[in-house]
């Protein structure tokens, strides 16, 4: 009897033992996923509230970035105006300054004079004469104080190349004065018509000849 009661009690053991170690081994399951949820859930607002702010720090940047482009088109068209303002203040200077000034003596040294070969802005001996000529009368008169000097060409070729030609020619007396006769650069102004303003008509070698010229003029 006692034997056959054992038994009984152990078989309900054996089968009751498995259950409870499996509803056991579930909770325990649960909880670590349940752990691992919380965990992400936390990790997931955290990034969110990470990006919202990264947003929001992008968004005040792209503000800043905005203001900035904002201020410097308004100070690139302050400069604008300021400098078109300085170049019509400087215009009006110049031509006040141009028209107070008095014209002494001027000299013209066109081909037969200068000897300005066609096409060369080399200075010839003759007119390095003519302009010590003209430098040894400066010096005489102390109130002549400008020279302004002029280039220009025949029409033979087109009408930028005569105007660099033109330039050429009255840089070539300029610095022939500057150099040989210490006149300050400051006091010698240049500028090429090229062949806007010919003396004579181009139709033949001689007035071509004549338009081929620098003009030297000595204002007080």
């Amino acid at each position: 009897m006692h034997n056959r009661l054992f038994i009984v009690l152990a078989t309900a053991a054996v089968c009751i033992a498995p259950g409870c170690a499996t509803k056991g081994l579930v909770r325990g399951t649960v909880g670590h996923v349940n752990e691992k949820v919380d965990s992400l859930g936390k990790a997931l607002e955290e990034t969110q509230d990470r990006t919202a702010k990264t947003e929001k720090r992008i968004g005040q940047v792209d503000r800043k970035i905005d203001g900035v482009s904002r201020n410097a088109a308004e100070a690139r068209r302050a400069a604008n105006a300021a400098s078109a303002s300085a170049d019509k203040a400087g215009s009006r200077i110049e031509r006040l300054d141009a028209s107070s000034r008095r014209m002494v003596y001027d000299i013209n040294l066109s081909e037969d004079q200068g000897r300005f070969a066609f096409g060369d802005a080399d200075l010839p001996e003759s007119a390095r004469a003519r302009i010590d000529e003209l430098v040894a009368d400066l010096i005489a008169n102390p109130a002549a104080v400008y020279i302004e000097i002029e280039g220009h060409t025949d029409d033979v070729g087109s009408i930028e190349a005569n105007r660099r030609l033109g330039l050429a020619r009255a840089e070539a007396a300029k610095r022939y004065i500057h150099e040989h006769h210490s006149v300050p650069l400051h006091k010698i102004n240049v500028i090429s018509f090229g062949e806007e303003r010919p003396l004579a008509p181009n139709r033949t070698e001689e007035g071509r000849a004549r338009n081929r010229r620098i003009v030297i003029r000595v204002l007080s």
